[in-house]
C-alpha cells in the first residue's frame, strides 16, 4: 500500500523538506498572522482553520492536491509519496491545509502520515 507523507513547514524557518508536491500557500492565501486575534494562535485552534478554510480557494486547492496525489499513487512505481505544504510560519495556513488533505485522503483509503514541521516554533514578528 501507497504511503503518503503530508509535512507542513514554514519557509521562514528554513529550507522546504524535499517533496514530490510541494504547496506553496504564501503568495495567493490570505494570511490569519495578519489578524491580531489569530497571530499567536495554530491550525490547533478552531478560530484559524475556520479563517483558513474560509478564505477563498483553498477548498478547490485541497480538492485538486488530493486528485494531484491519488494520481502519483497510480503510477506504476509505487512507494512513499511526500507532500510538503508551506505558509510563512508553518502555523496557520500550511498546518490546516495539510491537517484537511491527511483526513481527506484517508477517507480515499490511503495510508498517511501527518508531521507539523514548524506548528510550536516562536511566531515570525513581520510587518503586516
Amino acid at each position: 500500500m501507497t504511503t503518503v507523507e503530508i509535512v507542513s513547514f514554514g519557509f521562514g524557518h528554513g529550507a522546504p523538506p524535499e517533496a514530490h508536491l510541494t504547496l506553496d500557500l504564501r503568495q495567493h492565501f490570505r494570511d490569519p498572522h495578519v489578524n491580531p486575534a489569530l497571530r499567536y494562535m495554530t491550525a490547533e485552534d478552531r478560530a484559524v482553520r475556520q479563517a483558513v478554510l474560509g478564505t477563498a480557494g483553498v477548498r478547490p486547492l485541497l480538492r485538486a492536491s488530493v486528485r494531484a496525489v491519488q494520481a502519483f499513487a497510480a503510477g506504476p512505481s509505487g512507494g512513499r509519496i511526500v507532500v510538503a505544504v508551506g505558509c510563512v510560519g508553518g502555523r496557520h495556513r500550511s498546518a490546516t491545509v495539510a491537517h484537511c488533505l491527511a483526513r481527506r485522503l484517508r477517507r480515499r483509503g490511503l495510508e498517511v502520515e501527518l508531521r507539523h514541521r514548524d506548528l510550536w516554533r516562536p511566531v515570525l514578528e513581520r510587518a503586516v
